[in-house]
């Protein structure tokens, strides 16, 4: 690691937090949870300028190998790279302070979209949501886009992205995307090693977790995983059942924010606790708020057709799909460093990398385009609203009323 860390941040890292650094790791990260708008890439660039820049609690060094680390991890990248900060300042109490300071400003919005959805209806209502789920389409078309490019930068790695989007046109289930996640990364193997080769590094050392809690928490991890759903099909918990779709998802995606829609899509669409039109208009809605997208879980909890639904629907929602990816990167934290320098883990993970491009332009196409796109009339305002997003204009209020006036 380079530059200078101030007094306490490093060298006390396992040492218990005190409660005054995790309040400050709280407010610290309230603010941003209130402010912090444009999805992962941006809250990166909030983090850092905060962070490394103002505060001073890591330097640079260490700042980008937490962003290499939690980009090799399934879950929600910006909100690990959070997470670690408030580890590595204030101990477990200020990776909790981080999360909730966060994760809450998104999440009490969504829960109240929850709730004025369901009470808002009438023609107007089914305009207006017809229009965020217009802006949907543009949304993930350009997240599609800008992955492509830093993702799929050769023919061998596009090659894999190709031949995922074409087995998931055919193949419509969780488990399908679980098994082509699983072929990319061996189709990475073996086609991307030169890659993965020439990016191998050193990496700093992120000693704030000993090796045996690590060892716990991927021993919970994985146990939670596989065991969920198994003790809830013999409990016949509706509870349970909706906390293990959440923390499958949260487990199993790879890539953030945008690529967890098909699998979400997945858990509330498919299995018919939640219709099409409203997850969509959700998930539109969503882009306008600061902080993770994550907090769509939350939207998604209190809307479910199922009990528990409402304010316990949309916390079980959002404990599940927020901690495999915390409990992964405390597990990974303490063999971080030996792992980085192995070519061949850069090189499943680059495999898995073209396969999420794959997944998200078939999620792009199905349910998003075939769902929200219903008329001719509609491809003009996808187009706008896309011109809208590169231009960086406010894009999903513009996308309500102009569903709403359309109609």
């Amino acid at each position: 690691m380079t530059g200078t860390l101030p007094p306490g941040s490093a060298s006390d890292r396992v040492a218990p937090a005190h409660a005054a650094r995790a309040f400050e790791v709280l407010a610290a990260f309230l603010a941003l949870g209130l402010r912090s708008f444009g999805g992962p890439i941006a809250h990166l660039g909030y983090f850092r300028a905060e962070f490394v820049g103002r505060r001073r609690w890591l330097d640079a060094g260490t700042f980008a190998e937490l962003i290499a680390l939690c980009q090799f991890l399934p879950g929600p990248a910006s909100s690990q790279v959070g997470f670690s900060i408030g580890l590595l300042r204030a101990g477990y109490a200020g990776a909790l302070a981080a999360w909730i300071g966060f994760t809450l400003p998104s999440a009490l919005a969504m829960i109240a979209l929850a709730a004025g959805v369901q009470a808002f209806t009438g023609p107007l209502a089914v305009g207006a949501l017809h229009g965020l789920r217009l802006v949907a389409v543009a949304i993930v078309a350009q997240a599609l886009w800008s992955m492509a490019r830093a993702l799929t930068p050769d023919r061998n790695r596009l090659l894999i992205a190709a031949a995922a989007l074409i087995l998931l046109l055919e193949l419509h289930s969780a488990l399908a995307q679980v098994g082509v996640l699983a072929a990319g990364a061996l189709a990475g193997l073996w086609l991307c090693r030169a890659t993965a080769r020439l990016t191998a590094a050193g990496a700093a050392d992120l000693t704030c977790v000993g090796r045996g809690t690590g060892r716990v928490a991927l021993a919970a991890y994985a146990l939670l995983l596989v065991g969920l759903p198994i003790v809830a099909a013999a409990l016949h918990s509706q509870g349970l059942a909706l906390f293990d779709a959440f923390y499958r998802a949260g487990a199993l995606v790879f890539g953030g924010g945008h690529v967890v829609l098909p699998l979400l899509h997945e858990t509330v669409v498919a299995s018919g606790w939640l219709n099409d039109s409203a997850f969509l208009a959700g998930y539109g809605a969503a882009q306008a708020l600061p902080g993770p997208l994550f907090t769509f879980a939350a939207y998604l909890g209190a809307m479910v057709g199922v009990s528990p639904h409402g304010l316990p629907g949309a916390l079980l929602a959002l404990a599940g799909i927020f901690l495999p990816g915390m409990l992964i990167l405390t597990g990974v934290l303490p063999f971080w460093a030996s792992l980085r320098r192995h070519a061949l883990a850069g090189a499943g993970i680059q495999g898995i990398n073209a396969v999420v491009v794959g997944l998200l332009a078939a999620a792009l196409y199905n349910p998003i385009w075939t769902t929200a796109v219903m008329r001719a009339a509609d491809v003009p305002l996808v187009a706008a609203a896309l011109v809208m997003l590169i231009a960086r204009v406010p894009v999903v209020a513009a996308g309500a009323i102009a569903g709403s006036v359309l109609g």
